[in-house]
């Protein structure tokens, strides 16, 4: 692999000579993360700059979720289920994380399953699990919704913070005057779940390439190898190299499942504000297993932590050193803003791999 792996670096920088700065966008936690622990930065020519996007669904989760979701945990009568990496992320005053400390019904889980079981041997209680993610997950909840709706069971809820993500990269497209978007690395594991054909639109329409890749050094060098013979070729258009996993039509049972339980509808990204269409909410026939409406909480504005840059960090337009807070009063023991927090986040992977400016 090693032999391989240098390879194609060389490849890479016979193809990359002569050309412009190329920005490459990540959209997903796991390139971000491999791509530091890897140190693929350092071994790329100059002209190549690797950038992250929005593709951490905790880094993307507004405070005013937070501030709901931690309102529903004062309550003793609810128990919250939530995967780690939300309980760290601060809102406007407090955390989830804090919140059990303080002896709030608080348990981290590992499947969405796990809640709806405790919610079937607890029928008094009221259970909620913090449902979040892109379309890689969002299937697991939908079943989890039907398999409630069928049984009954009525003390379950979810609050729902699911998205998806090719609403957000044409939203980047719009904004690549800030963030000088050359082409995309695409998230394999949510192609994985709608193909390729959803993110067709980068190149046809906005004349980008695109690379669906998978999550070893060697899948991240072969997809930016493919990108610049694209832009070297003038010839751009959505490749799968990932093509094991990901097809061209995706999953069509997890497509069904996301498309019988979810309608799409708008969605507040943090530090990116209002997104159209590319936020999933329950049908009308399972709004009661919804939280927000159930308990009728309210989205309320929120301002971002003063001096924190999360929102320019996800839209690509700065890379987390060049924030003032970070490495100093935020750090993934104290975070400050989202992307420090999870363990996909853009400043936590520069803050665990990258401690240096590039």
């Amino acid at each position: 692999m090693q032999n391989n792996i240098i390879a194609l670096i060389e490849e890479i920088k016979r193809t990359a000579n002569g050309l412009s700065q190329i920005n490459i966008m990540e959209v997903c936690g796991t390139h971000t993360m491999a791509i530091g622990k890897n140190g693929l930065r350092q071994v790329l020519p100059q002209n190549i700059n690797l950038i992250s996007g929005p593709g951490c669904p905790v880094c993307v989760t507004s405070i005013s979720d937070i501030d709901n979701i931690i309102e529903l945990a004062e309550n003793p009568c609810n128990y919250i289920f939530s995967f780690g990496d939300m309980l760290k992320i601060p809102g406007s005053k407090s955390s989830l994380y804090k919140k059990r400390s303080e002896g709030a019904n608080i348990k981290v889980c590992y499947s969405p399953a796990d809640a709806f079981d405790f919610a079937v041997k607890n029928p008094q209680k009221k259970i909620i699990f913090i449902a979040i993610g892109f379309e890689t997950t969002a299937p697991l909840t939908a079943a989890l919704i039907k398999k409630a709706y069928e049984t009954k069971t009525n003390n379950f809820f979810i609050y729902n913070t699911h998205k998806i993500v090719p609403p957000a990269i044409e939203f980047l497209l719009n904004s690549s005057n800030k963030n000088n978007i050359s082409a995309f690395l695409c998230p394999g594991h949510v192609c994985a779940v709608t193909g390729s054909r959803p993110f067709d639109f980068i190149s046809k329409i906005y004349g980008k390439p695109a690379v669906i890749s998978g999550f070893s050094a060697e899948d991240i060098l072969k997809s930016i190898l493919m990108i610049l013979k694209q832009i070297k070729n003038n010839k751009p258009e959505v490749e799968i190299q990932y093509d094991w996993v990901v097809k061209e039509n995706g999953n069509p049972i997890a497509i069904q499942y996301m498309d019988n339980i979810f309608d799409i509808n708008d969605a507040i990204w943090r530090g990116i504000g209002n997104i159209k269409k590319s936020g999933l909410v329950l049908k009308n026939k399972f709004r009661n297993f919804d939280a927000k409406v159930s308990f009728a909480l309210k989205d309320i504005k929120v301002p971002e932590p003063r001096l924190c840059s999360c929102g320019d960090i996800l839209l690509g337009v700065k890379k987390p050193f060049e924030c003032r807070l970070f490495g100093k009063s935020c750090k993934p023991d104290n975070p400050v803003g989202p992307c420090m927090v999870s363990s996909e986040g853009t400043c936590s992977a520069y803050f665990k791999y990258e401690k240096y400016k590039t």
